[in-house]
């Protein structure tokens, strides 16, 4: 009888000890930088890895070579509260931010941090590098998350959005995941924070395998967007072509209204695929996922991939000449009309941004 009571105490224990939360959190976020500054989705991975617990020490790992790197780090420092140590790997083989050193030198500071969790922004670096720096860390990650509900806890889109998961991490440590920007916005710093800066500190990297110096990928070019106009992922209002906008001579007209109220241009798939705009301009599933907190659709359809990139944003205008386009199910404004005479006179009465 006492036999049965143990072999029972010890199964609830067994099932306890497997979903307990870390005894101690320690979080090492992956980050970008461009132009001297942290990528603000680097910041809302750090903001995200605040939402794993109260006692969380969080390093920020930059890698790059040169003034920049110097300059990031040293905006990285006091660029948010909850950034206690800064890292940077500072070598030319991180002049460009290709998966195989990356993959390395998180595989190298895990080793030696023993971090309880790994994070990095949901965008093409951050699906770049995890998937590989997994690897050898030889655990999975969990991907896309938009809400942080404990330490092992966590939930994430699934069916184009339609659909929610909620995921337990039972796995080994470190606990990797990639995270929705959109969903951790970063709240802004108090005027005293520049005396809280985090410390800076090099990453020794004389055992950082030296064997592979010619990669499985390569650097062949940098292709940015205009620099005055606001980036597609953090922008405040976002201005968006579809195929009923017919051509790249017809998108203009979505530049010219972008423009004018200081939007970001953003597209279908459609539209990229037709050839009108480049394929960085994408939202949707295979595209860009944003929120901001104004979001106008010109000639979009509202095909499922599209709207699961874009259905968190805070108003939606659509325009569409198809009275019964889905994409009128989700937004909060729609008009129906041609966009070819919709946006000439929005052009024409909405006063220029000063």
């Amino acid at each position: 009888m006492a036999s049965g009571r143990m072999l029972s105490a010890f199964r609830k224990l067994s099932i306890t000890a497997r979903i307990t939360p870390y005894r101690s959190l320690s979080t090492l976020v992956l980050a970008e930088h461009e132009g001297g500054s942290i990528k603000t989705s680097s910041l809302s991975a750090v903001e995200a890895a605040k939402s794993l617990g109260g006692d969380n020490s969080v390093s920020l790992l930059l890698a790059g070579s040169g003034q920049s790197l110097k300059e990031a780090a040293a905006h990285a420092a006091s660029s948010h509260l909850s950034i206690s140590q800064v890292l940077i790997a500072d070598s030319d083989k991180f002049a460009y931010p290709l998966a195989e050193p990356w993959a390395k030198l998180v595989h190298l500071v895990q080793q030696r941090g023993g971090y309880s969790h790994i994070i990095a922004a949901s965008g093409s670096f951050g699906k770049n590098v995890l998937p590989r720096a997994a690897a050898l860390l030889d655990i999975s990650p969990i991907t896309d998350v938009t809400k942080i509900s404990g330490s092992n806890l966590f939930i994430r889109p699934i069916y184009a959005g339609n659909a929610l998961s909620t995921i337990r991490y039972t796995g080994s440590s470190p606990c990797m995941l990639s995270i929705r920007a959109t969903s951790f916005p970063v709240a802004s710093l108090p005027a005293d924070s520049k005396s809280d800066a985090a410390s800076i500190d090099q990453v020794d990297l004389s055992t950082l395998d030296e064997d592979d110096s010619v990669g499985k990928s390569r650097y062949i070019k940098l292709s940015s967007q205009n620099a005055e106009r606001p980036d597609l992922g953090n922008a405040r209002i976002v201005v968006t072509g579809g195929r009923g906008v017919k051509s790249a001579e017809n998108f203009k007209m979505i530049d010219k209204l972008a423009e004018k109220i200081g939007a970001a241009v953003g597209a279908t798939r459609a539209a990229v695929d037709a050839g009108f705009v480049p394929n960085d301009l994408q939202v949707g599933q295979t595209g860009k996922i944003v929120a901001p907190e104004l979001y106008m659709a010109f000639g979009v359809s509202g095909a499922i991939q599209h709207i699961a990139g874009m259905r968190d944003s805070k108003v939606i205008v659509a325009v569409n000449k198809d009275a019964d386009a889905p994409i009128f199910q989700v937004a909060d404004y729609g008009l129906v009309g041609d966009l070819f005479e919709v946006i000439p006179e929005l052009l024409e009465k909405i006063p220029e941004k000063k």
